[in-house]
């Protein structure tokens, strides 16, 4: 990760293109254009100082805050962050099944639609937290993602599968289980921006 601070206030964007190959430079200049609308997410965090570092979206629930004696402990671009040229807007999440059994699965659908003027991809990320567990596990972990394209004011509905393989872990005994309980399903655009949520509850 690059840290940004001494020069992130003197610019107007940050392209983060890695290694675009031979055709790189025409691909930067369309999005530097307007002639692309960019869809990319960031697949790391990227902290505001290095003395926030190892910082990631899914560090175990420690107690650890979000502030420091002389910074503030979030990210300065969370993982799955990315701009666009235009806007989206999440709604009506819902389950097949509120309640289901450690064997079963359940779908969760929602609405996703563009409110800007210019068509584009929204990358929709999908997002578990295991409310209560019998070991320690992180606060929140990417399970799926959709890159989903829409054209200005156009609505769809999309889904996620949840399966018990989503929602499994490895027990103290390093067996891999589903155990019991509350799931919370977030919805958004990053690790930070989450949009809907809602809980699974697994019974025996």
């Amino acid at each position: 990760a690059v840290t940004m601070s001494n020069w992130i206030d003197k610019v107007q964007a940050v392209a983060s293109v890695w290694y675009p190959g031979e055709a790189g430079g025409d691909a930067i200049a369309a999005i530097l254009f307007g002639d692309y609308n960019p869809a990319g997410r960031l697949p790391i965090t990227f902290p505001q100082h290095e003395g926030q570092l190892p910082l990631v979206y899914s560090h175990k629930p420690t107690g650890r805050g979000d502030d420091y004696n002389n910074l503030s402990g979030l990210p300065l671009f969370p993982f799955g962050y990315g701009l666009s040229y235009t806007s989206f807007a999440y709604s009506g999440v819902q389950l097949s099944a509120n309640n289901i059994s450690t064997s079963d699965s359940s779908v969760v659908s929602f609405t996703i639609s563009n409110t800007g003027s210019r068509d584009g991809d929204e990358v929709v990320q999908l997002y578990i937290r295991d409310v209560l567990s019998t070991v320690a596990r992180p606060v929140m972990e990417l399970k799926g993602f959709q890159r989903v394209h829409l054209k200005a004011g156009e609505t769809k509905t999309l889904s996620f599968v949840i399966t018990p393989e989503l929602l499994s872990m490895l027990n103290e005994k390093m067996e891999r289980v589903v155990e019991p309980g509350a799931f919370q399903l977030m919805i958004g655009a990053s690790s930070s921006e989450i949009k809907l949520k809602t809980i699974l509850n697994v019974v025996e």
